[in-house]
């Protein structure tokens, strides 16, 4: 019953693999140059799975293990994760060597399987040899993905939410070997069926997880930048809709707080709190709650999500605009996730955003 169970799971996760594997290449969505090469890692890391476990009773499977696809996933990860830093290793002559294991593991396999043919080897000294690129593969991966997560870490060439992201994959990759090792140890050392199966179920959910977090997240955080960019880049600013101040009514505090909203575009920082706003106007969280309310009749939150949404709707009426997703387009105005977004849109206009932006394109 537990094996069945097992080779469901496996054989569940192999198929997404592939299906999320062929997705990032032909998706326009997650379609880049980073992507694919974390496509290939994912691919790598599902066919891994398959062969380890049903690689007992073929032989050509037994020869793809033997030839170490494992010391390709690292490298591809490696690759990821320079591209989306903009790292200038990629244009170093050495990095390609990078893949030299590789191919020495399936020269010397080859070399070695001729055995099976002409019986020219000791199948002593072939046994060691596996073992020792075994041992050499878990080193080598590890040391990848560590010097990733060291170039991530001082890496300035990202927005700090992109980073956290990238540490975040990269965290979650170093709990995927970790998971690898113990399993290979618990193999070598202990022979624990019900160790081993728990392992493969680990590595199995944590994949999964990595391509939620890891894929379409970062995916967004990706699109929000490029809007940034673009906008950035145009010397572009996303019409505001000017606020009426009566100067007969409006206290110092409130002309303040419309100019630091409309010039300096605080309502775009997420983490923007009543505490912040308060000590940007040099006042205190409730006399600045107190006069909103008094003379604009809106408490803080509403005060700049008006920002926020208004924002968003030139954001979806602008057709340049059109490829990236709604969440992105939320996250440049300024929301922290696609919930508050939708929600606040849809208290203001009384539809969703989706359904705005359908709106705009049939107008």
């Amino acid at each position: 019953m537990n094996t069945t169970i097992l080779d469901f799971t496996i054989i569940v996760s192999g198929c997404i693999g592939c299906f999320i594997s062929i997705s990032l290449v032909t998706s326009s969505f997650y379609r880049n140059r980073a992507n694919n090469y974390l496509s290939l890692s994912i691919f790598l890391l599902t066919s891994l799975t398959l062969i380890d476990w049903y690689n007992k009773e073929n032989i050509f499977l037994d020869f793809l293990s033997f030839i170490m696809l494992d010391l390709l996933v690292g490298v591809t990860l490696f690759t990821y994760f320079l591209i989306q830093i903009q790292h200038k290793y990629l244009k170093k002559g050495w990095y390609k060597w990078l893949y030299a294991p590789f191919f020495g593991s399936v020269i010397i396999e080859t070399i070695l399987h001729l055995d099976t043919i002409f019986h020219l080897y000791n199948s002593n000294f072939a046994a060691l040899v596996f073992y020792i690129k075994d041992f050499g593969s878990v080193g080598f991966n590890v040391f990848l993905i560590f010097w990733g997560r060291n170039l991530i870490k001082k890496t300035n060439t990202i927005s700090e939410e992109k980073k956290r992201w990238l540490l975040r994959l990269n965290l979650f990759l170093i709990c995927i070997i970790i998971s690898w090792i113990l399993s290979n140890i618990v193999f070598y050392f202990f022979n624990s069926e019900y160790v081993t199966n728990f392992l493969w179920m680990l590595l199995s959910f944590l994949s999964w997880w990595i391509l939620y977090y890891g894929v379409f997240k970062l995916q967004i955080i990706v699109q929000k930048d490029e809007i940034h960019q673009y906008l950035v880049s145009k010397k572009t600013t996303i019409p505001q809709t000017k606020k009426k101040i009566k100067k007969t009514t409006v206290s110092k505090i409130i002309t303040q707080l419309y100019i630091v909203m409309e010039e300096e575009e605080l309502y775009k920082n997420p983490l923007l709190s009543r505490l912040d706003l308060a000590n940007r106007l040099e006042t205190s969280e409730g006399y600045l709650s107190q006069i909103i309310n008094q003379e604009i009749n809106k408490s803080v939150i509403q005060f700049v999500n008006e920002y926020r949404i208004e924002t968003a709707k030139n954001l979806l009426h602008n057709p340049v605009f059109n490829k990236y997703s709604i969440e992105a387009i939320g996250m440049e105005a300024g929301f922290k996730s696609k919930s508050s977004f939708y929600n606040a849109f849809n208290t203001s206009l009384k539809m969703s955003p989706g359904a705005y932006r359908k709106l705009q394109k049939t107008s």
